[in-house]
């Protein structure tokens, strides 16, 4: 799904390199056998469950709910220049503070309620003004996408063409590009329609998978 800076290791079925292109995790996500999921190595740590659970029931499945496609642009803007990892032990916080990504709460936040979240003990989230504050500028721009086209998801997934996966078999890990032709498109409109902290590689992020033939065989698309 959603870690182009930490997906070149990706993971391996026999001797090819498998990346698949999706649009984020599903709410209601599947949760696979973990005594047969093939980790891909930046998730492949037992004293970091956080990010294994995610590897396992959340990266790369499609998701078509505004709401947690919401979520994952907040959590995304968070994690410039950190690790996915930082972002995932801070979820919880996130979705407190930004309540339950309720898009429309979230665009009428004040400034002094971003003070007040900058400033907070007991909400353990990325204190860094420009994340905070792009999180309420891209749900006011979020809003007026869903004025547009009926919802974020209809937007959002115009940008896959034909609104089907496009899947890429690479031999190696390092012929994983950061970028793609698609994010680009989509962080150059994003950014004219006001979004702030989603450049090509964030955007890239966002359509990220691994598990074709997972999703084959649970028949997701």
């Amino acid at each position: 799904m959603c870690i182009a800076w930490q997906l070149f290791n990706g993971v391996i079925f026999g001797s090819t390199f498998y990346q698949d292109f999706y649009i984020f995790i599903d709410e209601d996500s599947t949760c696979m056998n973990p005594l047969l999921v093939n980790r891909c190595s930046w998730a492949d740590n037992s004293n970091d469950p956080e990010m294994q659970l995610y590897h396992d029931n959340e990266w790369g499945v499609p998701v078509h709910n505004d709401t947690k496609l919401f979520e994952f642009i907040v959590l995304e803007c968070a994690q410039a220049g950190l690790s996915w990892s930082t972002i995932l032990r801070k979820r919880l916080d996130y979705r407190k503070a930004f309540v339950n990504y309720d898009v429309k709460k979230v665009a009428e936040f004040k400034k002094p309620h971003m003070e007040k979240l900058l400033h907070s003990t007991s909400i353990n989230i990325v204190k860094n003004r420009l994340k905070v504050s792009s999180a309420v500028t891209n749900a006011r721009a979020f809003i007026k996408i869903q004025d547009e086209f009926g919802s974020f998801d209809n937007y959002i997934w115009d940008f896959v063409e034909g609104r089907r996966t496009k899947h890429n078999f690479f031999k190696d890990c390092r012929q994983i590009p950061s970028t793609s032709t698609e994010s680009s498109y989509l962080s150059t409109d994003l950014k004219a329609r006001g979004f702030k902290f989603v450049g090509p590689t964030i955007c890239y992020a966002l359509m990220h998978c691994f598990r074709h033939k997972e999703l084959i065989e649970m028949k997701f698309y």
